[in-house]
């Protein structure tokens, strides 16, 4: 039972944990008209070099130049897989369901169940080495 609650706990904390940190950062941002898709967003549209915008997600470079500290000297690693995963997202013909699908769904799944199968082979080394 305890393993149960475990597997549950492992599956819905980082999702809580996602939802939480953007409830929490939703009434910082100041009301903006821009709308993306038709869809009002909680963001900006205008490009400001303080922090990031939806001017950071269509124009990376101007992100990293005034965004990027931590990694600003390993874009030459960076790069190559963030803009194959973002070409191999375009050359799909729907970009959009492709990001949801393979980045929401299918990475994090697999994240999840290899996550289980290490709790799994813990709990059997454990008892192992209870047993000893």
């Amino acid at each position: 039972m305890k393993r149960i609650v475990l597997y549950i706990f492992l599956l819905f904390f980082p999702i809580l944990s996602v939802v939480f940190v953007n409830e929490i950062t939703r009434t910082v941002i100041s009301k903006n008209d821009y709308k993306k898709y038709t869809i009002k967003t909680i963001n900006s549209g205008f490009k400001n070099a303080k922090k990031c915008s939806w001017a950071c997600h269509n124009n990376t470079n101007f992100c990293k130049k005034n965004h990027v500290k931590l990694l600003a000297n390993h874009f030459d690693k960076t790069d190559p897989f963030y803009f194959g995963i973002v070409t191999s997202l375009k050359a799909t013909g729907n970009y959009k369901l492709a990001n949801i699908i393979l980045l929401v769904i299918v990475f994090p799944l697999i994240f999840y169940i290899l996550l289980v199968k290490c709790v799994q082979i813990q709990y059997k080394i454990n008892k192992h080495l209870k047993n000893d």
